[in-house]
């Protein structure tokens, strides 16, 4: 079993894949950063100074020894108190978007830049038969007539 596993490590496709989990993960570390310090604050500017990460209602009670504020989403959430953070959600998915699109740019560009291989024109292989006869009518032509 060993040996399997060996086999099946060293094969160059987990070894990719191994990679690109990797490089996923910081990559999506990236993009988080971009998304949460730099365009969502953007967008929030334009909409009026929101922080959509605060937007979130309140399914259930405060706990009676919760002393912190009540607009505050990180600390309800953190005293067990229900929520319904819409704002994480939107934040996600404009995180989604953004990962998915710089993705989507990045295979056009590797598209781009690797050549396609060219289709090779089929030339149809005749018979060796009909190559022959071919070659006799050829030999005849050429002979002078008498």
């Amino acid at each position: 079993m060993f040996k399997e596993f060996k086999t099946f490590i060293a094969r160059g496709n987990v070894l990719d894949l191994a990679v690109a989990v990797i490089i996923g993960a910081a990559f999506g570390k990236i993009v988080t950063s971009l998304t949460e310090d730099v365009i969502m604050p953007v967008i929030g500017k334009i909409f009026g100074g929101l922080d959509f990460s605060g937007y979130f209602l309140r399914m259930g009670p405060v706990p009676a020894n919760y002393a912190g504020s009540l607009s505050d989403y990180a600390a309800l959430k953190k005293a067990g108190v229900p929520l319904l953070g819409y704002g994480a959600f939107i934040t996600q998915a404009a995180n989604f978007v953004i990962v998915a699109f710089i993705i989507f740019m990045i295979v056009r560009a590797v598209n781009r830049l690797i050549p396609k291989p060219k289709a090779e024109v089929a030339v149809p292989v005749e018979p060796a038969d009909v190559t022959l006869l071919r070659e006799i009518r050829d030999e005849l032509k050429a002979r002078p007539r008498v």
